[in-house]
């Protein structure tokens, strides 16, 4: 199985006639939107890292902050050969948290990479590779008892760096489901959100690993916090009530109104 083919069928079988897609709101819709984002705007090739650890430190680097400052952090790190556990374990505090600065809250993430090196060196030798040998539920309660390292930080950790089949979720995640009536309005409920991705996919490290990506590109182009795009989102054909020049499901195809646009 293909990460764009998980449920073409039943794409398929809501795009018989032109309009919106339709579908009862307590069923497995997340299919859907996976497919259809795979279509517009996919594949995303994310995490970008060259090794499982860089991945690990962009985790905790990201928290609070946008990418572009964490790519600033980690060239300091890169530059000083600072990205391996050995090397991270060696440097001062000090230095890490001046090097790690455009990251912000850099004291503080400067603490938590010295102590998830720490939990690698005691736990596990300092090999990641062992540490990715541990099951899932295991090693996921294990790095949730690190210092500084939540449920977002730890399914990234995961999914992007040790290939665990969890699914990752944000903001952006909470934001769009919020909007389209799957989730209820309130306070953010991460494991209710995790599972119910988990429950309606195939259980792939591939399919979590895009979908997760698609959701954050959603979140970035479209469904801002202020002033949402909805009329040009690929999900808008979802939403309970869609928006005016919304791209509608004609024989399993996005087409738009506008056909000069482009998901981008």
């Amino acid at each position: 199985m293909t990460p764009a083919s998980i449920s073409a069928s039943r794409l398929a079988e809501r795009a018989h006639s032109p309009g919106r897609a339709s579908f009862r709101r307590d069923e497995a819709v997340l299919p859907l939107y996976y497919e259809t984002l795979s279509q517009a705007v996919g594949p995303m090739r994310w995490w970008p890292a060259k090794t499982p650890f860089e991945v690990v430190v962009g985790a905790i680097l990201t928290q609070n902050t946008a990418w572009s400052n964490v790519e600033r952090a980690m060239a300091n790190l890169r530059g000083a050969r600072l990205l391996t556990p050995a090397a991270l374990a060696r440097v001062p505090q000090a230095k890490l948290a001046r090097l790690i600065r455009p990251s912000g809250y850099f004291r503080q993430k400067a603490k938590k990479l010295k102590t998830f090196v720490r939990f690698l060196r005691r736990d596990y030798g300092g090999s990641l590779t062992r540490m990715f040998r541990t099951p899932t539920k295991d090693l996921r309660e294990q790095l949730l008892s690190i210092w500084g390292i939540g449920p977002e930080t730890a399914d990234s950790i995961l999914l992007y760096a040790g290939e665990h089949p969890v699914f990752v979720v944000d903001a952006y995640t909470h934001r769009i489901l919020r909007r389209h009536g799957l989730i209820s309005e309130g306070s953010p409920d991460y494991e209710g959100v995790r599972s119910l991705f988990e429950r309606q996919l195939p259980r792939e490290v591939g399919v979590y690993n895009e979908f997760h990506a698609l959701l954050v590109h959603v979140g970035k182009h479209w469904c801002k916090t202020r002033q949402p795009r909805c009329e040009l989102c690929p999900l808008a054909t979802y939403l309970p009530t869609a928006p005016a020049g919304a791209p509608a499901l004609v024989s399993g195809r996005l087409t738009s109104e506008r056909p000069e646009e482009r998901w981008i």
